[in-house]
């Protein structure tokens, strides 16, 4: 369907591409891997023509049509509505269309045969391309891609960049060529929407070259996997994960291979160099220099997966409640968000808030931020020092600054070779780090802004989708950082593979109330799909946070004692709240390893006898959580005084 043959691309003086081959044949489904800057998107655009190869070709057969996405279409504009724009994927058939309707009105005042004769060839047309389904499918397709019904007869212009997108990808989708080119599908889209396309591509008719950081999505949806590494292409005729594999089985060969050419070079030098002078070994040792020199030598195995190896540390300990929320509603005009719903993170919670796009996450991590107005209570913990990323920070990056200087100025204590071990964790090595923040492409912007979060020392993190513009190796140090991160974090994002390394609770929004599943991903979705099946024995559970009525330092302080036995007696306190709490907690933990067990879920009498327990072992454990929180304030102000 379509060759890539001995191919060579510089970019300047610098190559991207040297001597490479790729043939593509109808219904291949090929994932395009590799770091950012390795000429991935470059590949793309050489195939649809836009960039002409240095040496080499490209040739396709003449029924290969090619429909391309990529992130030049976010600037598209139109008053049309988005249902239209969609539709313009059916051009023949939305130029019929016109044509009918212009007969029609002509022949409400002039009725004569000939125009009778026209309307019929035109609709017998417009039927044979299936024309009367082509809104039925575009709504089908928008409707899947996240928009709701109410949406379709919108502007274009009325909606955001990502939003746009998702009709352009829409409206590439409803062409069906038989070459789909995607850039980064799942950039602009939600969690339910990269499912209902990955289930959309299944059935895909035509071939598929699909450039993704997102490792789900290639597994789900790939069966060739080309990575872009030094030049060059290497092909795994396999998913990501197979790809994985392969590639450390690869490796461990060429390995093995480059360790033996090494010891045989080693042997051959020596012989030459101890026979060099003696005249009767001239011969041979001729020969072996002329080996040497004909020698394919194998280069040896780059080692590509970073390792992070960093602590990250903050100079204040929180208490055991970060944040409570109490009752918090927040609604724009009359779409309500949330509404009288509760919330607690405990001191160590790997938070992560996933769902549809417009079901209100990122407007929860503003209120758990503290910069969205809310009606309720919100009540930061005691100690609590906040760190928040996202995508619009990159912006307030000082552009002059270079890397190291960025970091100074975030108000950490570090030292410089310190500093530069941070950038070095997040792949910026030796000079790199005093290129200036303005040169830097849209990824490496993100990693300073993240090693900037990081740094700041703070216990409490908000990450609203900190992986995207990453590429994989970039997502796998993210990953390898907030394992390392002993404090307390909450983080929004559609990468599965990224919440599943990196989650012990997942939250998600429904029916405008906060809910919390208390498990890791994999779990969640085993949940989940039990809980569609038989929504009667796995009822969500919300996070419900109830304060403490009586505030229990108040009555135990007697007015009359000095601070030192004030100090005294309140640490007493503390010591026996903090035993309950571990008690509670080991139970709570029991409990969570019941609610996992499938003959809890598949006996209803079973789990809501459980669930009953967990949430009763919940409200105790956050009511002695308060508790200490108010004791260890105490404390502190006690401490200051003295």
């Amino acid at each position: 369907m379509l060759s890539i043959n001995n191919l060579s691309f510089y970019f300047g003086s610098r190559p991207l591409y040297e001597d490479v081959s790729l043939h593509i044949k109808p219904k291949d489904r090929i994932g395009l891997i590799g770091a950012n800057g390795t000429g991935k998107s470059t590949l793309l655009r050489l195939i649809t023509g836009e960039y002409k190869p240095d040496k080499g070709d490209i040739s396709r057969s003449g029924e290969c049509t090619i429909g391309f996405l990529n992130q030049d279409l976010l600037s598209y504009d139109s008053q049309e509505s988005i249902l239209h724009v969609a539709m313009q994927a059916f051009e023949e058939a939305m130029a019929l269309q016109k044509k009918i309707d212009e007969v029609l009105k002509e022949m409400e005042t002039d009725y004569k045969d000939s125009l009778v004769d026209k309307l019929t060839k035109l609709q017998e047309r417009f039927e044979a391309l299936d024309g009367y389904s082509i809104q039925s499918k575009a709504e089908e397709i928008l409707e899947g891609l996240g928009f709701s019904t109410k949406d379709l007869e919108k502007p274009l212009k009325t909606f955001s960049g990502g939003w746009r997108m998702r009709v352009m990808l829409a409206k590439l989708l409803l062409a069906k060529p038989s070459l789909l080119l995607l850039d980064e599908p799942t950039n602009h889209l939600d969690l339910p929407s990269i499912q209902w396309i990955e289930k959309y591509l299944e059935s895909y008719e035509g071939a598929i070259i699909v450039v993704s950081h997102d490792r789900y999505f290639l597994d789900n949806t790939v069966k060739t996997v080309v990575e872009v590494t030094q030049q060059n292409l290497h092909i795994y005729a396999g998913n990501y994960q197979f790809y994985l594999e392969e590639k450390a089985l690869r490796a461990e060969i060429q390995k093995g291979a480059f360790e033996n050419q090494q010891s045989k070079i080693r042997q051959t030098e020596r012989f030459i160099d101890r026979f060099k002078a003696k005249a009767s070994k001239a011969r041979q040792v001729q020969s072996r220099v002329k080996s040497l020199e004909r020698m394919d030598l194998i280069e040896d195995v780059v080692e590509e997966n970073a390792r992070v190896n960093f602590r990250f540390k903050f100079s204040k300990n929180p208490g055991r409640t970060i944040l409570s929320l109490k009752n918090i509603s927040k609604s724009y005009g009359d779409l309500n968000i949330l509404k009288n719903t509760h919330a607690i993170i405990e001191r160590g919670d790997k938070i992560a808030l996933i769902g549809a796009n417009g079901k209100g996450k990122s407007t929860l991590l503003r209120i758990i931020a503290g910069t969205e107005n809310i009606e309720g209570e919100r009540t930061e913990g005691h100690n609590v020092l906040q760190g928040f990323f996202a995508q619009h920070q990159l912006e307030s990056l000082n552009v002059n600054n270079s890397m190291l200087d960025e970091l100074k100025e975030a108000g950490s204590d570090k030292s410089e070779l310190e500093l530069r071990t941070v950038l070095g964790c997040f792949l910026f090595s030796n000079d790199d780090v005093f290129k200036k923040i303005k040169v830097l492409s849209g990824g490496e912007k993100s990693r300073v802004a993240l090693a900037k979060t990081l740094i700041s020392e703070a216990n409490f993190l908000l990450l609203d989708e900190p992986t995207n513009h990453l590429d994989i190796v970039s997502v796998n140090i993210l990953i390898q950082a907030l394992q390392q991160y002993e404090g307390t974090y909450i983080v929004i994002s559609h990468d599965r593979h990224f919440v599943s390394q990196v989650a012990n609770k997942i939250w998600f929004i429904e029916d405008n109330e906060i809910k919390e599943y208390p498990g890791t991903y994999e779990e969640y979705c085993y949940w989940q799909e039990q809980r569609i099946k038989n929504p009667a024995t796995a009822p969500a559970r919300p996070s419900v946070t109830k304060k403490s009525e009586e505030n229990p330092v108040k009555n135990n302080i007697e007015p009359g004692k000095d601070i030192q036995k004030e100090l005294k007696s309140l640490q007493n306190q503390l010591d026996k709240i903090e035993a309950r709490i571990t008690e509670l907690e080991n139970k709570k933990v029991k409990v969570e390893e019941e609610l996992a067990k499938p003959d809890v879920y598949s006996n209803v009498q079973k789990l809501a006898d459980t669930n009953s327990k967990y949430e009763q072992l919940r409200q105790q454990l956050e009511e002695e959580q308060q508790k200490w929180d108010e004791y260890a304030e105490k404390i502190q102000e006690l401490e200051d005084k003295k």
